[in-house]
């Protein structure tokens, strides 16, 4: 890392980068901006550092981007102004000077934050209304790239003064500056759409989604904007409550929207990335819907299923390619995609919503066993997904089709080449759980065998390990005192997964975040056994050995200042259900008195409500049985 020996040569490197940038030689130009690109990502991560409390005190914060802002942030906006003509024709957004140039104005943002906005006000001004379509499009470019980072309180009135500008740029006679103006819409949404007084309101929602929704007829990249930008419309301004009046001025728009969207995928020059971005926006749309839209939302169903059986027709017929198949099957993954968001949608509401979804469960279980069985030895991922959310909507009532759905299961479950199959699978087996309880049992031999399995396999990705061991207290917490024959082979496994938690090193962020997802599961997985156990004093009697253990790593990972809050509430969780389920144990939470502090920090009234009653119930049950001490 060089950042610290940059003081006594950062003028002169100015100099020399915004000599490259106004050089011919692009590809010299493209390494000048590159350079303070990663000065803007290390402020921001020393930035980070310093809240966190981690700083490193060899690191001095020099504020480098900051002091060279007057003079960087209009070298930047030059660049703006240098686009290709047909940098965006394929679809694809080119990697030129104009790009990385709106890439590093946008990391300056990030870093120096409010203070970057008098910088670029000035030129948005007096460019966005030229005649020459080049400064129209990089004053749009350079508001779309300051977005993130400032207040959005700051930007918010600037921004709904801006937006009527914006609608109206969307019929630009040049696509370059529709596409960008598309993009910077959606990024308004994104960075400011929910600042108070609100960007997205019912006086100006019409005439946005007019704008947005013709311009899905737009050229397929400015079409795939358009999408983006009323997917971030749907995430970002529309609340959580279904009253949410924003969410409710949607209704009246949410068939057209809909339709649209699934006119756009379907078009004769719609590549894979348009027809991705229509149903992402789709989904999104559907998410945000109120109870009034369900029945709308349900009528899709029997659409999505069509289209689905359609895909698989075609791949049945004779003479079809590798390739081709390989496209149905990406359809078909985005198919399955929005049928997930369609049963999630309507299974997590009230009874009549999910009384519209039952009455389709048998199509749409056929129709994901058709798919799974097309694929052959491989599973699909997506329909995987939907399996999930099925499992969740129906219930016990679930049970029917696991015999039919099994063996795609145990295939998902010893995919190791494609470990994000195998990691959802996984997750289903999660699911399954959940939704059968006990009558899970008749599968778990064959389940706990290829779960083993799959830990001890060298090939198969890390990241699929922890959640195999939170799935081990799913299937203890649904089957209870059932899973006594597995214990032999489940708790060395848990064990031995405790001590490489122990010895990971810390090399990097990557390897702390994995030790914490290990140790979320390690956790995750004697809650489930301790839960599941727990009207059987026997049974308990067998993990009352191991308490030891477990309470040892629990003071280890408590040292740990890396660890996330959800390990810290899972082993919280885990101290309070050994004293609630352990009789004995009185005696070892008095000669461990470390859980005291750890509790107290817990408690602290800045900490997150669920960790603090999830403290509380384990402090009232360890001195339950400490007597109080």
């Amino acid at each position: 890392n060089y950042y610290n020996k940059l003081a006594p040569y950062i003028t002169a490197i100015f100099d020399l980068t915004t000599k490259a940038t106004k050089g011919d030689e692009e590809s010299v130009a493209l390494q000048a901006i590159e350079f303070w690109s990663a000065v803007c990502e290390e402020e921001v991560a020393i930035q980070e550092e310093i809240e966190d409390g981690g700083a490193d005190p060899s690191v001095v914060y020099h504020r480098f981007v900051e002091q060279a802002l007057q003079h960087l942030v209009p070298m930047l906006l030059e660049t703006l102004t240098k686009q290709d003509e047909d940098q965006v024709e394929d679809g694809e957004d080119a990697w030129n000077l104009a790009m990385a140039g709106g890439t590093c104005l946008g990391l300056v943002a990030t870093c120096v934050e409010d203070k970057v906005v008098d910088h670029v006000m000035p030129f948005i001004h007096a460019n966005i209304s030229q005649a020459e379509w080049r400064l129209r499009e990089a004053a749009t470019f350079a508001f779309g790239s300051i977005l993130e980072g400032p207040d959005p309180a700051k930007l918010a009135p600037v921004a709904a003064q801006a937006l009527p500008f914006l609608l109206n740029a969307m019929k630009d006679e040049k696509p370059h500056v529709r596409d960008t103006t598309a993009w910077t819409i959606g990024r308004v949404f994104e960075f400011v759409g929910p600042a108070q007084p609100p960007v997205v309101n019912q006086g100006n929602l019409s005439e946005i989604l007019t704008k947005l929704v013709e311009a899905l007829q737009d050229k397929p990249y400015v079409a795939g904007k358009a999408c983006w930008a009323l997917q971030r419309l749907a995430t970002s301004c529309c609340g959580d409550e279904d009253n949410d009046p924003l969410r409710v001025a949607l209704v009246p728009y949410f068939q057209g929207i809909v339709q649209a969207l699934l006119t756009a995928s379907e078009r004769g020059d719609a590549e894979q990335s348009l027809r991705m971005e229509s149903y992402e926006s789709l989904n999104e749309i559907i998410r945000a819907s109120t109870r009034d839209t369900h029945p709308l939302v349900q009528q899709l169903i029997p659409m999505v299923l069509q289209k689905l059986g359609a895909t698989l027709d075609a791949m049945a017929a004779p003479g079809v390619g590798v390739e081709q198949k390989e496209k149905l099957g990406e359809v078909q993954g985005l198919l399955c995609g929005t049928l997930q968001t369609i049963v999630q949608k309507l299974s997590g509401s009230d009874d009549a919503s999910k009384a519209l979804l039952m009455q389709f469960a048998d199509q749409i279980m056929q129709t994901l066993l058709r798919i799974f069985g097309a694929h052959g030895a491989s599973v699909h991922e997506e329909a995987m997904l939907c399996v999930g959310a099925m499992a969740y909507a129906c219930g016990e009532h679930f049970e029917k089709y696991v015999d039919a759905l099994y063996p795609f299961v145990e295939l998902g479950l010893k995919n190791h080449e494609e470990y994000e199959v195998c990691n959802v699978t996984v997750g289903v087996v999660g699911d399954l759980c959940r939704a059968l309880d006990a009558k899970v049992a008749r599968w778990c031999d064959q389940i706990i065998m290829h779960l083993l399995q799959d830990l001890q396999s060298t090939q198969l990705h890390r990241s699929v390990k922890p959640p195999i061991l939170s799935c081990f207290g799913d299937i203890a917490l649904a089957i209870g005192p059932q899973f006594e024959k597995y214990l032999a082979y489940v708790v060395p496994m848990l064990q031995s997964a405790t001590q490489l938690s122990l010895q990971t090193p810390k090399d990097d962020e990557e390897m702390i975040d994995y030790n914490n997802m290990l140790r979320n599961g390690i956790f995750e997985a004697y809650a489930g056994l301790l839960q599941g156990f727990k009207d059987d004093k026997s049974k308990i009697a067998q993990l009352m050995q191991h308490a030891q253990f477990v309470l040892d790593f629990v003071e280890e990972v408590s040292k740990d200042k890396d660890r996330d809050e959800a390990v810290t509430r899972a082993m919280v969780g885990v101290m309070g259900d050994m004293a609630d389920t352990m009789e004995g144990i009185g005696q070892l939470y008095m000669q461990k008195p470390f859980w005291r502090q750890l509790l107290a920090e817990c408690e602290d009234p800045l900490q997150d409500n669920q960790l603090r009653e999830t403290a509380r119930w384990a402090r009232e049950k360890i001195m339950m049985r400490t007597g109080g001490q």
